[in-house]
């Protein structure tokens, strides 16, 4: 799995567990909500500071969004569709 698909997949993992919108992780990590979706499906390459900001807004190390998922691990879920409250 290339790093750009470990973050991507981490991200959203730790998002969904922690019951985040995207919108309300973007907010509270600075992050254009556009963006953030284009990072969780790999359409971007994100900088360190992004890490940085996202690490921080969902309380783990940068270090933890490389973490390769386990072999046959599924993929995360998406949260159901809609605004989520703040």
């Amino acid at each position: 799995m290339k790093a750009r698909a470990v973050v991507a997949w981490n991200v959203r993992r730790m998002r969904v567990e922690k019951g985040l919108s995207q919108e309300k992780l973007a907010a509270d990590a600075s992050v254009d909500r556009a963006y953030l979706a284009k990072l969780e499906r790999q359409s971007v390459n994100t900088g360190v500071d992004v890490l940085d900001k996202l690490a921080d807004a969902l309380s783990v190390s940068v270090a933890e969004l490389f973490e390769i998922p386990a072999e046959g691990a599924p993929p995360p879920v998406t949260l159901r569709g809609g605004r989520k409250r703040s």
